[in-house]
């Protein structure tokens, strides 16, 4: 046993119940850096924390007397004044007669792992410092290079709200360090900027998309947020959209369906954007997509297997 503890890198230590430091395996020791254990045997263990990690500390033993586990995470130094984010787990050592006798304290040393936490959220503000720097060039050389009449200017104002509507979808990337992104909330980000949000009602299950298809569906909502602004459910007053998705066997499943707004006509041709929803989105999400110019509203449906949203 004397070997085992010996081995582990992880503190391990025994408590009494008054809080009172009694046993530091071996193993503790050295990576506490304790030369003595004797010269702090019985010292009061949440005082080896300062701030929140001693008030988590106390609440720990308070859990711990009452037969129950804690588990918090902490800053605290070494016993050579070395500073280390540790994984503390406290639960009780219960005696014969069934209630706690001790406590005991596993502390691991979690110190490069919040290091390396740190260092990809400082990669990925400079990822979105340097996003933000070359979608403002794009911009600039935009307004420079596309002028004319008003059918110009709209191409120009289509071709900026496109690329603002990428750069918002990279925000939200950005906060999950490019790894994944939650439907609901790029949903919500990408709707902001076109009315009132309690016009649209937004349901759907916890489903995450990869970064190429979070990018693909934050395009495809601008692009029918804008033509329901101008020709839908949005350029009437008591016009709404249900946004909603579902998974089933497997299978995804989401609709824009608009209502409220003027009577639908099917147009007479297909722009970008149209063409970008049917065709692009449904290969990003590897399955079927399409319009339908309802009557009473605009309805557009998204299917495919469910593995296509996280697929990179």
């Amino acid at each position: 046993m004397r070997s085992l503890l010996a081995a582990s890198d992880d503190c391990i230590k025994v408590i009494d119940l008054a809080g009172g430091l009694s046993f530091m395996s071996e193993g503790g020791q050295r990576i506490m850096e304790v030369s003595d254990f004797n010269a702090i045997k019985g010292c009061p263990w949440p005082d080896f924390w300062t701030d929140e990690g001693n008030a988590d500390a106390k609440f720990a033993l308070e859990e711990a007397r009452a037969g129950r586990s804690y588990r918090f995470q902490g800053i605290a130094n070494t016993f050579a004044g070395n500073p280390r984010f540790w994984d503390v787990q406290v639960g009780p050592i219960i005696g014969p007669d069934g209630k706690p006798e001790a406590i005991l304290s596993v502390s691991r040393d979690i110190t490069a792992i919040k290091e390396a936490e740190q260092r990809q959220r400082l990669l990925a503000l400079e990822l979105k410092h340097r996003m933000k720097n070359t979608v403002a060039m794009i911009q600039a050389i935009a307004n420079q290079t596309i002028r004319g009449g008003a059918e110009i200017d709209a191409v120009k104002d289509a071709f900026t709200a496109r690329l603002n509507t990428m750069a918002s979808a990279q925000d939200i990337l950005t906060q999950t360090a490019w790894a994944r992104a939650s439907l609901k909330y790029l949903v919500a980000e990408s709707l902001k900027g076109h009315g009132d949000l309690s016009r649209f009602r937004i349901e759907g299950p916890a489903v995450e998309l990869s970064s190429k298809t979070a990018l693909a569906m934050a395009l495809a909502l601008h692009e029918l947020a804008t033509n329901a602004t101008k020709y839908g459910a949005l350029s009437q007053d008591d016009g709404h959209i249900d946004v909603t998705w579902s998974v089933l066997e497997g299978e995804f499943n989401f609709e824009w369906r608009e209502s409220g707004g003027p009577p639908v006509e099917p147009p007479s041709r297909r722009g970008f954007g149209s063409r970008m929803i049917e065709r692009a989105l449904a290969g990003y999400f590897s399955g079927t997509a399409g319009m339908d110019y309802q009557p009473a509203g605009v309805v557009f449906s998204l299917r495919g297997p469910i593995e296509a949203l996280t697929a990179d």
